[in-house]
């Protein structure tokens, strides 16, 4: 589905045919390949409560309430891991820097040592250019002269000399500061990467255990279970969807993209299918900020990694304002980031177990807009 498809159309058109379009963006939460279609009303509690004769009982399912109560408690597990991932991609992107900055460092306090080394050979030449004239005061030094003009004009570079020998003390002891304070800065880039790799740890072990209880609860459940979990999370996500229509948003929002926003969404779109990962930022998977990350970067256009760091730095807009191309930044939080395409709809990287798709931008809770471009 090109990017081409998803840009804004004329105002006039109505909101329920807007909503037409966009409900079949709302299969972010359905299995790859379920077809594109608004849901299916909830089963009545006669109808659960009286299956057919010859259908198994294995097959009875439990009270949507139950169901539900499973989808809270998956879409915690899961927004606790989409927390982590943005911490681990933090202390990724922290280690990077401060790895370079030790570099650097290091090749100040090389190049620092060079100079000192000769600044301590030129004061060691000047000391011994003292103890040739055996340190004599200079009225002696003009008594036992046998040519005083000469020793006058001798006098006077000596004077320069002087001057010379303080300038080079001075650049010695600053020299000595400056290496003094690049070997503290080292030290200190060196605790903070310790640092951040003991957060990045703590960060991939939540991560890990986060996804590994959430499938366990999946794994419970039976096939049936699974496709009407499936079928309450695609009516929340299209109940969502529908509310943030029903406010007539869309006749606000009449922006084109920028010719780096069209590139963003030309990227995210090529990447539809592609599984999620945490901590992926491609070529073959993506994490949420991945993604985003990454179409701005195709644009030359680089953001922060992390979708908090992008709330944080990114020019915020109003939602009536942004245009294909802004990132939708989701929950207080702002664990959550997509790339809005137009039309109402976004290309996101969701979570774990699913692929980069297309999906209803009012879906989940808007945190609010930013602009990579502004």
């Amino acid at each position: 589905m090109g990017p081409d498809k998803h840009t804004v159309r004329p105002a006039g058109r109505g909101i329920l045919a807007t909503a037409v379009t966009v409900v079949c963006a709302v299969t972010v939460l359905a299995a790859p390949g379920t077809a594109f279609a608004a849901p299916s009303p909830s089963p009545s509690p006669s109808a659960s409560a009286s299956p057919s004769p010859s259908a198994s009982p294995s097959v009875t399912l439990p009270p949507d309430k139950d169901l539900e109560a499973v989808r809270d408690k998956l879409d915690k597990l899961y927004h606790d891991a989409a927390v982590a991932t943005d911490a681990y991609n933090a202390a990724e992107e922290a280690a990077a820097k401060q790895s370079a900055e030790i570099v650097e460092l290091a090749k100040k306090i090389v190049q620092g040592q060079r100079k000192l080394d000769g600044l301590k050979a030129r004061a060691g030449r000047a000391a011994a250019a003292q103890y040739r004239t055996g340190g004599l005061p200079d009225t002696a030094q003009l008594l036992l002269s046998d040519n005083p003009s000469q020793f006058l004009d001798g006098a006077g570079r000596v004077l320069q000399g002087e001057r010379a020998t303080k300038g080079l003390i001075r650049e010695l002891t600053q020299t000595q500061q400056d290496l003094k304070q690049y070997a503290a800065d080292a030290a200190d880039q060196w605790n903070k990467l310790e640092a951040g790799r003991k957060a990045k740890a703590a960060a991939k072990k939540k991560i890990k255990q986060r996804i590994a209880a959430a499938e366990k609860l999946e794994s419970t459940l039976e096939k049936k279970q699974k496709e009407r979990l499936a079928e309450l999370e695609r009516e929340a996500a299209y109940q969502a969807q529908t509310a943030w229509l029903d406010t007539g948003i869309l006749d606000e929002i009449h922006t084109k993209a920028s010719a780096a926003g069209k590139k963003a969404v030309a990227f995210a779109t090529a990447q539809i299918g592609k599984p999620y990962v945490w901590g992926a930022e491609g070529p073959d998977s993506y994490d949420c900020s991945g993604l985003t990350s990454q179409a701005w970067a195709s644009a030359g256009q680089p953001i922060p990694r992390t979708s908090e760091e992008q709330w944080k730095q990114l020019r915020h807009i109003d939602v009536k304002d942004m245009r294909p191309g802004d990132l939708i930044i989701y929950y207080d939080d702002a664990s959550h980031v997509a790339l809005y395409i137009g039309d109402g709809a976004i290309i996101q990287a969701p979570r774990p177990g699913r692929t980069v798709s297309i999906a209803g931008a009012g879906s989940m809770p808007i945190l609010g807009v930013v602009r990579p471009d502004a």
